[in-house]
């Protein structure tokens, strides 16, 4: 375990023999929360900022409340955020009272919300600018990956900055992969956001239409679980829709927030991406019926509302 409080150890220089152990953390939502519990149970000094007070579960287990970003990148060797949105990310670093304020030389900022590539390499030429590291690692794997610490991890900046933190990622994921430069893991993010989005849609299509013509959606899920159709999405999202349950999860306007840096984006390199589209219009029909918070599987209830059918209903002689 990791030892707290070494005086020889100077914040902003940390050494491989204490791995980085004063560690901030700014963002402690569904997904915040149990990724910081994991760095606090490997033994690491975390120090804690959400506009919300921190959980107990959190600081009964040694995490330390600040009341401040600011306060957190004063206390902490590396600073991680994780908040909704890159508006969020830029309020987190920039504001008044915001992590840059904080910083000092040697320090590194790792994001680990989904945001904009583009806004991205500005934020990081600005942290830059202080004498401090960089690195976006946005995540995919939801609530249930960060519980279990079995997140998949996209990192964009430098190789050395990588592997310093590395450690850190493992005690959060399990699939931990340096995409490229200052970034590139949050591009990788939004084509991992336009497979699961496009995948979510299609296996809503296959279970409304195997419901519609009789078969029993549970069953046909489950054979084809054993074929070449099979997905995470088929597993896990196929089962919310078959028993109705569509509660986050992944929050159908993150999704939405997602899809818009992927089609934004295109349109700024000329690319179509119509897939991508219709996807974001079936979340926005959801939207429209109420569903901005519910899963991200709650996709297939546009279908079930066009086809005036749900899965699991019987269907009409």
């Amino acid at each position: 375990m990791q030892q707290h409080g070494r005086a020889e150890q100077s914040v902003g220089r940390p050494s491989k023999e204490t791995h980085m152990s004063k560690i901030g953390f700014v963002g402690l939502g569904i997904m915040g929360t149990p990724m910081a519990g994991h760095l606090i149970a490997a033994g690491h000094q975390l120090f804690l900022y959400d506009l919300r007070p921190p959980k107990a579960e959190l600081t009964d287990k040694g995490g330390v409340a600040c009341a401040s970003a600011k306060e957190v990148a004063q206390k902490s060797d590396i600073v991680i955020i994780m908040v909704p949105d890159t508006p969020d990310v830029g309020a987190a670093l920039f504001s008044e009272n915001g992590i840059a304020a904080g910083l000092s030389k040697g320090k590194i900022v790792v994001d680990m919300s989904s945001i904009s590539p583009i806004e991205t390499k500005e934020y990081a030429a600005k942290v830059e600018a202080l004498g401090c590291e960089y690195l976006d690692a946005p995540v995919s794997g939801g609530e249930v990956g960060a519980k279990q610490a079995s997140l998949t991890i996209m990192v964009g900046g430098k190789e050395s900055v990588f592997e310093t933190v590395k450690p850190l990622f493992e005690l959060m994921g399990k699939n931990i992969t340096l995409v490229g430069g200052v970034s590139d893991g949050q591009t990788c993010k939004v084509a991992n956001q336009i497979i699961v989005a496009l995948t979510i849609e299609a296996v809503g299509e296959a279970l409304l239409f195997a419901a519609k013509a009789g078969a029993d959606p549970a069953k046909v899920r489950q054979a084809l679980m054993g074929g070449f159709a099979n997905s995470r999405i088929l597993e896990v999202h196929g089962d919310r829709m078959v028993k109705r349950t569509f509660d986050p999860g992944f929050r159908i306007e993150l999704h939405q927030k997602d899809l818009n840096l992927a089609l934004s984006a295109a349109k700024k390199m000329g690319l179509s991406l119509p897939n991508t589209a219709t996807a974001q219009e079936l979340f926005n029909s959801c939207a429209a019926h109420g569903g901005s918070k519910w899963d991200h599987s709650g996709m297939v209830k546009a279908l079930e509302i066009m086809a005036n059918f749900e899965i699991g209903q019987a269907p009409k002689a």
